[in-house]
């Protein structure tokens, strides 16, 4: 796409929320829309942007920080009463064919966390929440 040097292609590099939105827009994926987080402990006030998303019928979110490197998937959120709240978080370095969705818990691929725990409250965060609509309409094959 031309937004990092020569050598970043072919390299083990990373990339964050903000170039997974860029590739997402760029090779006509769901769109992707950044939503930045000054602070983990802020992320409680995004929550209910967080429902509304999966309750519209809203894809994944990828979750990126600075001092908190482990990267995240959310998958849902769960409000309970008061400030008590829940995130469904894959691991996105998650592979192969798991034989059950149990089999996932077990091995710490996805689970509920509570968002009081679940971040870094010094770390900011780039959220990529991702639609199902995409911008850009494919070519179709005739």
């Amino acid at each position: 796409m031309g937004d990092k040097p020569p050598g970043f292609r072919g390299s083990r590099s990373w990339i964050g929320c903000v170039e997974a939105s860029l590739c997402l827009d760029h090779f006509g994926g769901p769109q992707g829309r950044l939503c930045h987080v000054p602070r983990g402990a802020g992320l409680q006030g995004e929550l209910e942007r967080l429902y509304s998303h999966f309750a519209g019928g809203g894809g994944p979110v990828m979750v990126g920080g600075d001092a908190d490197a482990r990267s995240k998937a959310l998958l849902g959120v769960c409000l309970g009463p008061g400030t008590e709240a829940y995130v469904l978080v894959l691991d996105p370095h998650c592979w192969g064919a798991p034989k059950n969705p149990s089999e996932l818990q077990a091995a710490g691929w996805v689970g509920w966390r509570e968002v009081s725990t679940a971040f870094d409250p010094s770390s900011f965060y780039n959220l990529c929440l991702t639609s199902c609509n995409s911008k850009k309409q494919l070519p179709t094959l005739d």
